[in-house]
């Protein structure tokens, strides 16, 4: 089965390796273009990219996927189906294409938390369960018939880059079982609608995070907090504003007490920890980055500063 894989970062090579250890044939690779990066602003090659053409896959990188001459090219190599893992929203005249259809992958349980960034709400919203599952595309993003779920049971301690790591992993075997499904044609689509537990039940959305999503209201409980904190990092961090600067929070710990000063406020030995007033208790710092200094923990971050 002639298949088109589109991606670009990192999260979707583990499942293109996955396919190509697998035997499946992948005709070409769709990645984002080279962009600048860095002080020198060399151009940069996708994660994607550098994968397939370590490995001899064909690759095109269009601008614009309307692009006739980039559907002429799609068009000629004839893919039976289009795999797609963390990749930009497809235009129907590219998902429509093939004739056994295009398949996401998606780092979520679908119909909970469609949109540009799953795994960091699902911490964020403190859940107990996560997971992968491979869908059709549709006209609406993420909304298509679903294929295969994989579940995930969540500690409550974990960050959004680990469980982003095991969800990559989990995700590039449920991908390589749905490929094979479809070729085999040993599988059966639900749609999304009908895999809601019953009526009233909320549907949950993980809308891509910007800069003010990630500001710590220390008004809020601290679980909360402490979620939001390991929901946001490695990257893009949630932050307080510390002697006027930013500080990323890379990593905390939460306690539950009477606060004996207002939410905001905080409380130091200047050696071994720094805790934050919440709405019921204390949140602690454990690995942060004062803007302008390098990532440590709290206890290097202590000797370096001064109140």
């Amino acid at each position: 089965m002639r298949i088109i894989f589109m991606g670009t970062p990192e999260f979707a090579v583990a499942s293109l390796d996955a396919l190509i250890k697998a035997g499946c044939d992948i005709v070409a690779v769709i990645t984002a273009p080279d962009k600048p990066a860095g002080r020198g602003k060399k151009l940069s090659e996708s994660a994607v990219k550098q994968y397939a053409v370590e490995n001899g896959i064909k690759v095109l990188q269009p601008e614009k996927l309307r692009d006739p001459e980039f559907l002429e090219k799609l068009r000629s190599l004839k893919a039976e189906l289009q795999v797609v893992v963390a990749f930009r929203m497809l235009p129907e005249v590219v998902w429509n294409m093939p004739y056994r259809g295009t398949i996401n992958l998606h780092a979520s349980l679908l119909p909970q938390y469609r949109g540009a960034a799953p795994i960091n709400w699902v911490l964020i919203n403190g859940e107990k369960e996560s997971g992968v599952t491979t869908f059709f595309l549709s006209h609406e993003i993420d909304t298509g018939n679903v294929l295969f779920t994989e579940k995930v049971t969540l500690t409550g301690h974990e960050t959004a880059g680990e469980l982003h790591d095991r969800l990559m992993n989990k995700g590039a075997g449920l991908l390589v079982k749905t490929v094979k499904g479809i070729e085999s044609g040993r599988y059966n689509v639900h749609l999304q609608s009908a895999l809601l537990d019953g009526d009233g039940v909320e549907l949950k959305h993980a809308p891509k995070i910007f800069k003010e999503d990630c500001l710590i209201d220390w008004l809020q409980p601290a679980e909360s907090i402490y979620n939001k904190i390991r929901g946001l990092s490695p990257y893009p961090a949630a932050y307080t504003l510390l002697n006027d600067k930013i500080l990323k929070i890379y990593r905390s710990e939460f306690e539950i007490a009477e606060p004996g000063i207002q939410p905001g406020g905080f409380l130091t030995d200047n050696k071994t920890y720094l805790k934050f007033a919440a709405q019921d208790g204390y949140v602690y710092l454990t690995e942060v980055q004062l803007e302008g200094k390098k990532q440590m923990d709290i206890g290097a971050f202590l000797r370096g500063i001064k109140f």
